[in-house]
């Protein structure tokens, strides 16, 4: 967890605003042979604006991640599918844009969105599903604590085609990532 602790203090968690759209376009259309198969990110501004809206911070929560130094998108990170009453869950989304993959940012930034997700939000239970072979975020969940639930045949439909998952979840009473060292979050 060393990476995480010295990437936290270099970034900032915050909802995505309007204003992040041309850099955030540009960054998602860079990143995109570099995310596929994986997952598909906002790389139109009538995607995006769709993606902007539906962060209403009760169903969804969509966030971008940020350097703290001279503010540059990292990442972005989502709270989908929230679900109060007696579930009070999240599913968590997250893809690193390609000039910052593999430098701890975005473990940082995930570690930051669990704890916005039961601090602030007040969520109990946060799900994280990935796709098998996707060993850079299988990695990234196992390193911040998440457990392994099980698999999910054709769970999710990214590029047309429906792709297994495997679920993992953290939920509020196990151990959480620490996040000392001064990142902010939304």
């Amino acid at each position: 967890m060393r990476r995480e602790h010295d990437r936290i203090s270099q970034v900032v968690l915050r909802p995505v605003v309007a204003a992040d759209e041309e850099r955030f376009l540009e960054l998602a259309r860079e990143s995109a042979q570099f995310h596929h198969p994986w997952v598909e990110l906002p790389s139109t501004q009538k995607v995006f604006a769709s993606y902007l809206s539906r962060s209403d911070q009760v169903t969804a929560a969509c966030m971008v991640l940020t350097r703290k130094d001279h503010g540059d998108l990292v990442g972005m990170i989502n709270i989908n599918g929230i679900v109060r009453g007696p579930y009070q869950r999240g599913i968590l989304g997250y893809a690193v844009f390609l000039p910052y993959a593999g430098r701890g940012y975005m473990s940082a930034g995930v570690a930051l969105a669990v704890h916005h997700a039961f601090g602030v939000m007040g969520l109990n239970r946060l799900e994280a599903d990935v796709q098998p072979g996707n060993d850079a975020s299988l990695e990234l969940v196992r390193r911040l604590g998440f457990r392994r639930e099980g698999l999910s045949p054709g769970f999710i439909r990214i590029a047309d085609v429906w792709r297994d998952h495997e679920r993992w979840a953290i939920t509020s009473d196990m151990p959480l990532p620490p996040v000392h060292g001064g990142g902010d979050a939304a």
